[in-house]
């Protein structure tokens, strides 16, 4: 029964928006009836004078600017690519199993079944229309695929192109794609999969409606032609036409906005109403999973590989790190002690051919959306193994830290402590950090050199540079006097680094043959989904000396790099991890009271006023 409810609404509602298309065709079409009327009118004789002579011109010069008007937006509305997602397409070769599934699911719930899969990096399931002509040279698994070494695209899973479709019948006609979240692959088990994706299957039967369908790309097509009117970088006159063309469709997007939410509330209703039937019982399991995937791909993506894309690596194995993560979390947690057991179960990577493969290529497009990396491979975007990760990220990040940090105590005069007995310690060491951020405040600063002049100077020159007015920058204010200092030109030096980096590299060859439509997204739009604002001066100076700690310790007391799947990059002694580093570094650059630290230091002895190695 509510099925057949929430179909009935979302056909009323389908309905509803092809009335407001109906509604413009008449406005457009109604200037050039009124012409025809008079027209004939005047060659019978019924309506006849110089008055309406005159009607007739105008009314027939109206009707012809109209029509080419509607004309106009009718052909920007056609020729406009609709949005569609990034995504991973997985070709029928390279997952036969999970095909396989799909379909028995769709027999089930006697709905069609999904044209094509593809897998995206997150945490969401849903289907996409994907049978649009703007997408007709692209394969129904995406258009984000990379072109073969014959220039046409295909799946990227196996090495096989898939055939695209070409023919407008298969268009017309072809079911929607259905887009799996790949944390949920590798989380997931093969029968919590199946209960998850039931009800997204089930939304294939309404898509399938003329009705539902037709309404569909029409709001899509206002959509998409919105976009292409508000696009920059055109001249005076296409900007003043596409003007016109944009109030028109936003017009009918508002007229037609309640209609169509209305009508998707309907579809996603009967979707699950059908999907009842089906794994019920699983689904109620499987959906503390998706919460779950959830948390542990977030703080995946923030606490871990986010470190890494900054520094110009990308891992290539993220949903194996999910499993990591969520497994630890297990650990840890009593809450989730349970969900463990589940794990001798079958995953849902299983059902694909070479899941290896199609990780990397998710954790490639995840760190292109969420961060804004380059679109392939390249000497400054290597991919890293879990296994190389604390070596070639969190080592190599911390010493790079360690070295800004220091540039800017040189950029702002800070001298070397002198200690004739130290013959290295004009080297980098931490005792240079730690003897500037505990100074007394109001302390004279050196005879050579003011640390606020110096900053001014320096932070005049970045900005000068970067060609930003210095009001322009966030609050970087940390609590004292110094550590304000040395925030602020951290903050500084960082943006001038992320200004003077270099471009992104153009797409290849292949990708060029494909013709102006190759690429997703407007490259200065990335990333598209940032995971994080841009990090204050506080965070940032906390960041830099908790690394300088970390040399430290690495280079004086065999501490190592380490990897916590839930906090990221971490320090290890003997084995374990350091414990109450953060806290104390706080307190430094807050208060300017290094005691906590230095016991800290000394306890695990660490010699601060030994030089360490940096970047």
């Amino acid at each position: 029964m509510g099925v057949e409810v929430g179909a009935q609404t979302a056909r009323s509602r389908a309905l509803a928006v092809l009335r407001v298309r109906s509604r413009a065709l008449a406005v457009a079409l109604l200037p050039a009836a009124v012409a025809v009327v008079l027209l004939v009118g005047g060659s019978t004789g019924r309506v006849t004078g110089r008055p309406w002579g005159i009607a007739r011109w105008i009314v027939a010069v109206l009707a012809v600017v109209v029509l080419l008007a509607a004309a106009g937006i009718a052909l920007v509305v056609a020729r406009s690519r609709p949005a569609m997602s990034p995504t991973v397409p997985i070709s029928e070769e390279s997952a036969p199993d999970l095909y396989r599934m799909v379909r028995d699911l769709a027999d089930r719930l006697d709905v069609p079944a999904p044209s094509a899969i593809a897998l995206t990096p997150d945490c969401d399931s849903w289907l996409e229309d994907r049978t649009h002509r703007a997408h007709g040279r692209f394969s129904s698994g995406g258009v984000d695929e990379p072109a073969g070494p014959d220039g046409r695209r295909g799946s990227l899973v196996a090495g096989r192109p898939v055939p695209s479709l070409t023919n407008r019948a298969r268009r017309v006609s072809a079911a929607p794609v259905l887009v799996i979240g790949s944390p949920f692959m590798w989380w997931m088990r093969v029968g919590e999969l199946r209960a998850v994706l039931a009800p997204v299957v089930a939304g294939t039967g309404p898509s399938a409606h003329p009705d539902i369908a037709a309404a569909r790309r029409f709001v899509r097509g206002l959509d998409a032609a919105v976009a292409v009117t508000s696009a920059p970088g055109r001249g005076p006159l296409s900007r003043t036409v596409l003007a016109g063309v944009g109030w028109v469709t936003r017009l009918l997007l508002r007229g037609c906005r309640v209609h169509a939410a209305e009508m998707e509330r309907g579809v996603a209703s009967a979707a699950a109403e059908r999907a009842q039937a089906v794994d019920y019982g699983v689904r109620i399991v499987a959906q503390e999973q998706v919460g779950l995937a959830y948390a542990g791909w977030d703080r995946l993506l923030t606490r871990v590989a986010l470190p890494a894309w900054r520094m110009g690596r990308w891992p290539s194995r993220l949903d194996v790190g999910v499993v990591a993560a969520l497994t630890e979390l297990s650990r840890r947690d009593r809450l989730a002690e349970g969900f463990t057991s589940r794990l001798g179960e079958r995953p849902a990577c299983d059902l694909l051919e070479e899941p290896g493969t199609v990780d990397e290529a998710a954790s490639l497009l995840a760190a292109r959306l969420f961060h804004g990396g380059p679109a392939e491979a390249g000497p400054d975007w290597a991919p890293v193994d879990w296994q190389d990760y604390p070596d070639e990220v969190v080592d190599r990040k911390w010493r790079t830290d360690a070295a800004r940090l220091h540039r800017v105590l040189d950029a702002l005069g800070v001298r070397h402590p002198a200690d004739p007995a130290l013959p290295e310690a004009d080297g980098p060491t931490l005792a240079r950090v730690l003897d500037h951020l505990s100074a007394a405040p109001g302390a004279a600063p050196a005879p050579d050199r003011d640390p606020g002049a110096a900053l001014a100077v320096h932070r005049a020159d970045v900005y000068g540079e970067m060609g930003i007015a210095e009001s322009d920058d966030p609050d970087l204010a940390v609590g004292n006097e110094r550590s304000a200092a040395l925030a602020a030109g951290l903050t500084a030096e960082v943006a001038r680094e992320e200004a003077s980096a270099p471009a992104a590299p153009p797409p290849s060859a292949g990708a060029e043959q494909q013709g102006p439509d190759h690429a997703l997204w407007d490259d200065r739009m990335l990333p598209l989904f940032p995971l994080q604002p841009p990090r204050t001066g506080r965070e940032l100076l906390a960041d830099h000396v908790t690394a300088m700690v970390c040399c430290s310790a690495m280079d004086t007391a065999g501490a190592a790099p380490g990897l916590d799947w839930l906090d990221g990059p971490s320090l290890l002694v003997a084995g374990e991890r350091a414990a109450d580093l953060g806290p104390r570094v706080l307190t430094l650059i807050e208060t300017g009271d290094p005691t906590p630290l230095r016991d800290w230091l000394r306890h695990l002895g660490v010699r601060p006023e030994k030089p360490v190695r940096l970047v």
